[in-house]
């Protein structure tokens, strides 16, 4: 990706013994205490427990959180859940309490799946294999020799068998399926496990020699680009992590600063605000997943961004971002008790988050996040331009969110199953987002996911080696760079009051059919977007559509459309194209085009209810889009008309008190706002490399 702008004998006894002492007290520090992110690698411990810190500390724990350890003894003695939360909660308090009895219930769970069928492939084995770790680590005395023996074998199998199992590290797997679980085990089997030493030595060259690459790449500013499927995985990883630093202080985040050491960071900014059901916050749509609704991954990003906390604990952002958790301070899943024994620290410094930034860019992945206030009733809104890495990924390049109360523009269809009819004929393609079609009817598609491709929606291509549209690493991504450098964020810059961002999508389309597709979007804050999209084509007969994905389906009055959603609304008012025409398409319609219907087969949740297209009323080789849309409480009757003038090459709209200008025959602009004169920094044009933020 590209980025234009907008990281002698008497003295020897005595220094023997004060080295002696200091090795002493870095013991106890090390042991009885969180480790610190400057903790230099040492040995393994020979000793049990060691994959959470020593026994010590974690009965200094249970005294320091007591509340949330109570409730992890209650899921470990009293009530029903699944092997997961029951085995880790009933290995920890069997640590913590030396109860023989908890211990030997929990090595009876682990022997289970010891028992069982070694699993292999894109399966979770990585999970089973973690929470088995736990309990032999945790509960490490009341294994028998034989019941150890074999969970070293189970182990080692695990690993044989999937060796070319999971092995994209753009993809959700290298993360969560796979690693966390192989990296516990090892750690926990240390010393007695002949194989573990050198698997965990293998485990850290690939992270450092692929893993960490792909983060750089696709990871810088602490967003990732498969979306949100990062929500599922990334915890386990980071749990991984601490048990690393734990084991042998091994910083894997120093392998990737400028993904970790803005994770939390962006992870705050992905989820919308208000606080839903069971106290929890509602993740943002991001290619496949959704998190529509309520799911134990909210308790994940919860925790992993409190992981990430408690190591950048004296960063002044990370203490914004402990602020942003403890307003949710329990997880949403009862049994998931022992997420906040663990990981929530609250002697943590809690920053203001009312003086925290109000917007944030992960250049990686090509994402802007954006909102009004750290109240709980801000607007929000989300833009993606960036660059082709992985499966879960859409096409989707242009396309942007805004929620208000409720989302008002959302992300279109369903992920009722990967490749299926409608996933690759509707849910993944353009035609269900935000962005622009381009409609060449001689245009096809290769196979999508393996999927039946036969839908023409005028969208962006897909037409990489791998049907799924991935690469293995970063190095076969630079390789095969001319076919995935498919976006540009070429501006972004907060300037408080607004928020701008530029962005050149022409490489997702066909060349073909595509000379050039540039958006620009100015947010004036608290809730108006200004949208400007300069589209040309090969063929002047080419239809160009304006999309929009209505969460409900809008009235349509004499100023625009309007979208009302609980206590959410949206304005909608279209200046450009003149006269366009607008079609609300809804009900048994929606996911047709073509000719053909493209219907879910199950219904994943609350999704948008119409698409909204304008095309002009004649089609030209270049055409000119642009909206003004506001949201507003739905109490809100009407919205004053944005005026637009066109002259000299020029389009200025007036919205309020503020004037903004676009030029129509290349990238730029300006805005004047009041009491603010038109200077240099109001001036929109692309800058210098180095210079997004």
């Amino acid at each position: 990706m590209r980025f234009f702008a907008t990281k002698t004998s008497r003295v020897t006894f005595g220094l023997t013994r004060v080295i002696c002492i200091g090795v002493f007290f870095l013991w106890i520090v090390c042991y009885t205490h969180p480790v610190s992110a400057q903790t230099k690698r040492h040995a393994v411990p020979k000793s049990h427990p060691r994959l959470l810190g020593s026994r010590l500390r974690l009965q200094k724990l249970a005294e320091q959180r007591p509340e949330a350890y109570q409730r992890v003894v209650r899921v470990a003695r009293e009530l029903d859940a699944e092997d997961h939360s029951k085995m880790i909660s009933t290995a920890l308090v069997c640590a913590i309490e030396q109860d023989e009895q908890l211990g030997k219930r929990a090595v009876q769970m682990a022997m289970k799946y010891i028992n069982g069928p070694i699993r292999k492939g894109h399966t979770p084995f990585a999970h089973d294999l973690a929470r088995c770790a736990i309990v032999y680590d945790l509960c490490h005395e009341y294994w028998s020799q034989s019941e150890r023996a074999k969970f070293h074998a189970y182990l080692n199998k695990t690993v044989d068998a999937n060796i070319r199992s999971e092995t994209h590290v753009f993809h959700n797997g290298w993360y969560g399926y796979k690693n966390w679980g192989i990296g516990l085990a090892c750690y926990a089997t240390f010393y007695e496990n002949k194989r573990a030493e050198e698997i965990l030595k293998n485990l850290e060259q690939e992270c450092r020699s692929r893993a960490a690459p792909a983060l750089k790449l696709a990871g810088a500013g602490g967003g990732w680009a498969e979306g949100y499927y990062i929500n599922y995985w990334l915890y386990e990883w980071l749990f991984f992590c601490e048990v690393a630093r734990y084991c042998e202080g091994l910083d894997y985040y120093a392998m990737a600063p400028g993904f970790f050491n803005n994770r939390a960071i962006a992870s705050m900014f992905e989820a919308y605000p208000g606080i839903k059901i069971y106290n929890s916050r509602r993740p943002i749509p991001m290619g496949d997943g959704g998190g529509r609704v309520f799911g134990g991954d909210r308790d994940k990003t919860l925790s992993a961004r409190r992981i990430l906390v408690n190591h950048f604990h004296d960063d002044s952002s990370h203490q914004a971002v402990h602020a942003f958790n403890e307003t949710t301070p329990r997880s949403s899943v009862g049994v998931y008790a022992y997420k906040d024994f663990l990981w929530r620290d609250t002697t943590v410094k809690k920053a203001d988050l009312n003086g925290f930034k109000l917007s944030h860019i992960s250049p990686g992945p090509g994402y802007v996040y954006a909102r009004s206030s750290w109240n709980e009733d801000a607007t929000y809104f989300f833009f993606k331009c960036g660059d082709r890495f992985t499966a879960h990924q859409h096409l989707d390049v242009g396309h942007f969110l805004i929620y208000k109360h409720e989302e008002l523009i959302g992300d279109g269809g369903h992920y009722d199953a990967f490749g299926s009819n409608h996933d690759v004929n509707y849910h993944l393609r353009t035609i269900a987002h935000n962005t622009i079609l381009v409609y060449d009817p001689c245009e096809t598609w290769s196979r999508i996911r393996a999927g039946p491709v036969s839908g023409n929606d005028g969208g962006q291509l897909h037409s990489w080696p791998h049907h799924n549209g991935a690469v293995s690493d970063a190095a076969e991504w630079q390789r095969g760079r001319q076919l995935y450098d498919i976006a540009d964020i070429l501006a972004f810059e907060d300037k408080g009051d607004y928020v701008y961002v530029a962005g050149d999508c022409t490489r997702s389309y066909s060349p073909k059919k595509l000379e050039y597709f540039t958006r620009q979007i100015v947010f004036l804050r608290p809730g108006t977007f200004v949208i400007f999209d300069r589209v040309g084509s090969k063929n002047p007969r080419f239809k160009k559509t304006w999309l929009l994905q209505a969460m409900k389906v809008p009235t349509e009055t004499e100023d625009g459309l309007v979208i009302t959603n609980g206590k959410g609304r949206l304005f909608i008012q279209t200046s450009l194209p003149p006269d366009p025409d607008v079609k609300l398409v809804t009900g048994a319609e929606l996911y047709s085009y073509g000719g053909k219907t493209y219907p879910p087969k199950r219904d994943t949740g609350p999704a948008p209810q119409c698409r909204i297209e304008i095309t002009p009323a004649r089609q030209k080789a270049v055409d000119h889009f642009l909206h003004v849309l506001t949201a507003t409480d739905a109490a809100v009757a009407s919205m004053e008309k944005a005026i637009a003038q066109v002259k000299d090459q020029e389009v200025t709209v007036t919205v309020g008190e503020a004037r903004i200008t676009f030029t129509m025959a290349e990238l730029g602009g300006r805005i004047e706002l009041p009491g603010r004169r038109t200077r240099k920094d109001n001036t929109f044009k692309p800058a210098h490399p180095g210079q997004l933020h």
